[in-house]
């Protein structure tokens, strides 16, 4: 099992290169940078500069605030900079997001993500091998590159696309057209062993490829004290208010307080939400244990269900770097 980390929501640029070198002497395989309140693209190329070895990513930026073309250059000269060290991770997000806070169009995700993903490999084999640019689909129409705008040949170019997704049909996607898939935060082992697993599966066999192709990449909540237990709580509340994300909740038997945390989120009521996470959910959503046995007990949660394992926790570098490093060790043998 790999162990990833985390750089945080709110990271300064300037800091980006400190916690990039610190994280490679802990161990950590990847370094992934998630879209909330920055841009996920900017520390990249400082996590590139500053690091030989560690593998870094975008989990996730938000294809559908983006066009596939620029995504495409962005993790082009990622992968020549990097020498194929960069991971692109790509996630639909939900319709009111889409259109309220991206200002785009919203369509069916499955599809157009689909779509997205042929549409930058199209644009790849043009860069990499001179076939004529030619994608003609439903959502996306790619069919101009003169050589002034193609960046040529690179020595990586098979750059891995990740897909994130709750639900089972961006599951069955990840095993069709990806080479991994990005588990939510808002997961279970059993709902990964039920229906994330399952569905990745039966994508695979439609493509005619093995789910082995398929990285499973998770992050877990953790919680090492009693102030960031309550912090957990209030965060599963956060995530589980969200209809898309109810079949979590349904599959364990807890749909009517997700219903009942959207009726809060829609009010605006946010500090009632917590108190609606019971300790069950919050134990069936989070490891909840002290620096010496998370990662044992993280593993036996998650060994054989991922291959990529995160703390929903953002690393910070200082006082904590051993616990880290030892976190690694074990999850890592």
């Amino acid at each position: 099992m790999k162990f990833d980390a985390n750089i945080g929501f709110n990271i300064d640029l300037k800091d980006v290169p400190s916690y990039a070198r610190a994280a490679e002497a802990i161990g950590f395989d990847a370094l992934w940078a998630s879209e909330t309140r920055h841009d996920p693209f900017l520390p990249l190329p400082l996590i590139a500069e500053h690091t030989q070895r560690v593998h870094f990513g975008t989990a996730v930026a938000i294809a559908f605030a983006r066009s596939p073309v620029a995504v495409a250059h962005a993790a082009w000269d990622l992968a020549r900079q990097s020498s194929g060290r960069f991971i692109l991770g790509l996630g639909t997000q939900v319709k009111a997001h889409i259109e309220r806070r991206f200002g785009m169009a919203w369509g069916p995700p499955v599809a157009r993500l689909r779509e997205f993903v042929q549409a930058m490999r199209a644009v790849w084999d043009c860069w990499q091998n001179g076939a004529r640019l030619n994608f003609r689909g439903e959502h996306y129409k790619v069919t101009l590159m003169t050589p002034f705008f193609s960046p040529g040949p690179i020595e990586h170019p098979a750059i891995p696309i990740y897909v994130a997704g709750v639900g089972a049909p961006l599951c069955r996607l990840a095993g069709e057209v990806a080479d991994g898939f990005v588990v939510h935060p808002l997961n279970t082992s059993k709902y990964l062993a039920e229906i994330v697993r399952p569905a990745i599966e039966a994508g695979a066999k439609k493509a005619g490829r093995s789910a082995r192709e398929v990285v499973v990449s998770g992050s877990v909540f953790v919680a090492l004290n009693a102030a960031e237990r309550e912090s957990v709580r209030a965060q599963i509340s956060f995530y589980a208010s969200t209809p898309s994300y109810r079949p979590v909740l349904d599959l364990h038997g807890w749909g009517a307080i997700g219903e009942q945390l959207s009726a809060c989120a829609a009010r605006g009521k946010w500090d009632e939400m917590p108190a609606l996470v019971t300790d069950p959910m919050l134990d069936a959503f989070a490891v909840v244990a002290t620096w010496d046995d998370v990662a044992a007990r993280v593993r036996a949660r998650y060994e054989g269900l991922v291959d990529r394992i995160g703390f929903y926790r953002p690393f910070v570098p200082g006082p904590e770097d051993e616990r880290w490093r030892a976190a690694a060790v074990q999850l890592q043998i």
